[in-house]
């Protein structure tokens, strides 16, 4: 029985193109006035200004602020992988994301479901807390971790296994929802439902192997969780309630 569900962010509940090509844009005059430097920048982050679109190899996709900042400091001279990983978390605290569907009906649609909801990304915890409050959001999530919050980050499972945790559940009781193969394997590798969308930048073709199903997008969930075996359906259990 599925009695709570774990999501990414960028990609999941957020639209990547539209969420993070703005940020790109925004990001490469600040890191140098340089035009031909902003076109290293732009490359090394497996972003195609001319397209506004991300390559799937860009660590933007699931990298963290630490590894992106680590990837962009030989081509920045005087600049520390700490100062920019921290100029990186203040701008992505700020940039505007794209709902990928409208999130409030949906997860309060989840809430009356019973099922508990969490946050895991590889972002960082601040950005994450205020994308959410932005959107009205974050009062309806039990748990909120980012790469710094001090489990980990994806593909490793300590993000889920915290949440699971502290829900009280055991982790097949709980569904990954992600957009990347970095989201099905964190949850493959915790012993969850791997629960793919479509709104990143990985294809069906590419998630497929790895998920337990594919999703156009978060809106499809609740008729997803609706075509379940009555005993895999979404938890009766109020919320709060422990695993039996």
């Amino acid at each position: 029985m599925i009695k709570a569900l774990i999501f990414d962010k960028d990609g999941t509940l957020f639209d990547f193109r539209r969420s993070w090509g703005a940020w790109v844009e925004a990001l490469l005059p600040v890191l140098t006035p340089d035009v031909g430097r902003q076109a290293i920048l732009s490359e090394v982050l497996g972003y195609d200004r001319a397209r506004g679109d991300f390559l799937p190899s860009s660590p933007v996709i699931a990298g963290t602020a630490h590894e992106i900042a680590e990837s962009l400091v030989p081509h920045l001279p005087g600049e520390a992988v700490e100062t920019l990983a921290a100029r990186m978390n203040a701008g992505a605290a700020e940039a505007r994301m794209v709902p990928a569907v409208p999130l409030r009906p949906l997860f309060l649609t989840l809430r009356a479901r019973g099922l508990l909801i969490g946050l895991a990304t590889n972002d960082s915890e601040l950005p994450a807390r205020r994308h959410l409050e932005a959107h009205d959001l974050l009062d309806l999530f039990d748990f909120v971790a980012g790469y710094d919050s001090g489990f980990g980050g994806k593909p490793a499972p300590g993000q889920l296994l915290a949440f699971a945790d502290q829900c009280d559940l055991h982790p097949t009781q709980v569904g990954m929802v992600g957009d990347s193969r970095h989201d099905m394997v964190a949850a493959a590798n915790a012993g969850m439902a791997r629960i793919a969308v479509l709104t990143g930048i990985a294809l069906a073709d590419e998630l497929a192997p790895h998920a337990d199903v594919v999703l156009p997008h978060i809106g499809a969930l609740p008729d997803w969780l609706d075509s379940l075996p009555p005993a895999s359906a979404a938890g009766k259990a109020a919320h709060g309630a422990k695993a039996t």
